[in-house]
């Protein structure tokens, strides 16, 4: 396709017109400067699309190469841009764009779901769909203004729709269409991608998620697996999507919006214990042929209670990246690619991760979802990732989040509940157990109530009394918000979720839970074992025999901009760092466990305790956590 400026006047014409029914849905403003420190505000929000205007020039031109993507089947590829501008200016940016005529398409069929008419609509062109990403012209070319002249390289992954590149000039705030490049696309668009594991309602059970352009009417999903070297079975999946009238306000609902594909869920049944199995995915056509998938493979979960080395990673509030540079106008998520590369870097020694809420922070731009999980393909593809719901999951208003805020940007939930499988009796209230050899999880949906006598505090507490603490003795609690312990979080004399405490602390101690996580807050910090505000153990390093209480750990820095701590000091906080990073548990034995925090600059340990202890301790009378007793005989 040649640039838009060269295009016939008729057809131009016709996209004028149907371009002239959309709706102006704002995002606000953005300041030209290019550099940033870390506001927290999604990049793409700062595009005001909605005032785009056309000044075409018929000398501008935007030309990107190659027109066939993944020709070597992958899902990703690099892209060259040329950039010509008779009149540059240091605000030009180019977006990109997916599907390339952005959301003509429904138009042209004669849908009206995205843009409708409005009397507060701006000139032509009323583009109704963000970019998937941006970058400014002179990214790499810093003669750009002089010149007019600039290559950029973007790399894109494959999202089930064609390309385009838009020239804007005018900066964010106030964008300028000034051409429009050539159409490029992946060879197989449609491809079952991105996998995602689990694990199931069972020990033994895997789940295998994954995204692809097929609907069920065009092609049945399934994955072919088995143990590795034996022969393979194949188990039938599942299909779901969402639609745009399934979100509950913008910028999801509008600007925000793309089309997901479908998400295709299949159970893997009946594993044996820490045994390795190999997957791929597959679509049988209706003409009898089959799509497949590149290979994987995974390690099964222990049985439980099994005496053996099990490794857990555990972080907060990670987000997404892009290794080309673009969206990176206020560094949005600067620590998300190093998180990312540590765990990839350290996948042979991982067993399972846990990335307790906050997950792609796409705010209600959908796009971003496909590029989070081709970010963690590879982790996610390997060990079990499992999720927790946070407010930039869950929180839209009116739509029943204990929090009334918009910080999912209008999601609501549906995104990371259809995206994810976790083990939750109804994934709407995404709270759940999970067992994983000698661990035992209870995994909290901070974004509903949980306070004493809801429907969430029976569950947590029928979770934490379920432990077998002879066959699993490491219990864990986690849930996204500070329901504990944070130095970060003064507010009204308390720090943390002063009503989680309240509601909460009593049944950590009563069961004995031995360390709590939680995110939302974006640095690290370790507290002693803790009960009522009061340290219940001495000692920083290791503690052995009965511990008595708590240890709340907020591991919040797994990638987005990170958190201050407060000025008043504690005498429960041990440990303070704000700075990207992870935390990594490893149980030898049922007696022993390692805490590991790891920054992700380097991966390196910087806090570390052990715990060491029979199960005659787990049993042991705690304060407020006393088993009744009787002088009968």
């Amino acid at each position: 396709m040649r640039s838009l400026s060269f295009l016939s006047m008729e057809y131009l014409f016709l996209l004028m017109s149907i371009l002239s029914q959309c709706l102006k849905f704002g995002s606000g403003t953005a300041a030209v400067v290019h550099a940033g420190n870390g506001d927290g505000v999604q990049p793409l929000s700062k595009i005001a699309i909605h005032k785009a205007v056309y000044a075409l020039h018929e000398n501008a031109s935007v030309k990107a190469h190659p027109l066939v993507l993944g020709t070597k089947g992958g899902d990703s590829d690099w892209v060259t841009v040329e950039i010509e501008c008779p009149k540059p200016s240091e605000d030009d940016w180019i977006a990109v764009f997916s599907p390339a005529n952005f959301r003509l398409k429904e138009f042209i069929n004669g849908s009206s779901s995205i843009c409708q008419p409005s009397d507060d609509m701006e000139q032509f062109p009323h583009i109704c769909s963000a970019p998937i990403k941006y970058k400014y012209a002179n990214d790499s070319d810093a003669d750009y203004k002089k010149t007019g002249k600039s290559s950029l390289k973007f790399q894109l992954i494959n999202q089930r729709e064609d390309f385009s590149f838009a020239l804007f000039s005018g900066g964010l705030s106030d964008p300028k269409l000034v051409a429009v490049s050539n159409v490029i696309s992946f060879a197989n668009p449609k491809a079952p991608l991105y996998p995602r594991l689990s694990q199931g309602k069972s020990w033994n059970e895997m789940t295998v998620t994954w995204t692809s352009g097929y609907n069920v009417i065009e092609a049945v999903p399934f994955v072919e697996w088995g143990m590795k070297g034996e022969s393979q079975t194949r188990s039938p999946a599942g299909t779901l999507t969402f639609h745009q009238n399934d979100m509950c306000a913008p910028p999801a609902r509008t600007v925000g919006w793309r089309d997901p594909g479908f998400i295709h869920t299949s159970f893997l049944k009946d594993l044996w214990p820490s045994s390795v199995y190999t997957y791929k995915l597959g679509h049988k056509l209706v003409d009898g042929s089959y799509v497949w998938s590149k290979s994987y493979s995974f390690k099964s979960s222990p049985y439980p209670g099994q005496d053996s080395l099990q490794r857990v990673v555990i972080f907060g509030d990670m987000g997404k990246a892009e290794r080309d540079g673009s969206n990176e106008y206020s560094n949005y998520q600067p620590g998300s690619l190093n998180t990312t590369d540590q765990l990839i870097k350290d996948l042979k020694n991982i067993d399972i991760v846990f990335h307790i809420g906050d997950i792609t922070y796409a705010n209600g731009y959908i796009s971003q979802w496909d590029q989070f999980t081709s970010q963690v393909e590879h982790i996610a593809s390997t060990v079990p990732y499992m999720i927790a719901s946070g407010n930039h999951e869950r929180d839209a208003p009116n739509s029943g989040s204990f929090y009334d805020g918009n910080d999912s940007g209008g999601e609501c939930g549906v995104i990371a509940e259809t995206m994810f499988y976790v083990p939750a009796e109804n994934r709407a209230k995404f709270w759940y157990s999970t067992d994983y050899g000698m661990f035992h999880f209870c995994i909290a949906d901070s974004e509903h109530d949980w306070r004493e006598g809801s429907e969430q505090y029976k569950f947590i507490e029928k979770c934490l009394a379920s432990a077998d603490r002879r066959k699993q003795p490491w219990l864990i609690f986690a849930a996204h918000r500070v329901l504990g312990y944070s130095s970060s979080y003064w507010k009204d004399a308390a720090f943390g979720e002063p009503m989680g405490r309240e509601s909460l602390q009593g049944l950590w101690q009563k069961y004995k839970v031995d360390i709590a996580f939680f995110g939302h807050i974006h640095n690290y910090e370790r507290t002693c074992p803790v009960y009522q505000g009061q340290c219940m153990h001495v000692g920083k390093s290791h503690y052995s025999g009965t511990v008595n209480g708590t240890i709340h750990v907020v591991v919040g820095g797994g990638g987005s901009h990170l958190s201050a701590f407060g000025p008043t000091q504690t005498s429960w906080s041990l440990y303070k760092d704000s700075d990207f990073g992870f935390v990594k548990l490893t149980a030898y034995n049922h007696s022993s466990l390692l805490f590991e925090y790891k920054k992700s600059s380097d991966g390196n340990v910087y806090d570390s305790f052990t715990i060491s202890r029979e199960y005659r301790d787990v049993l042991a009378c705690v304060h407020d956590g006393c088993e009744p007793t009787t002088l009968g005989s």
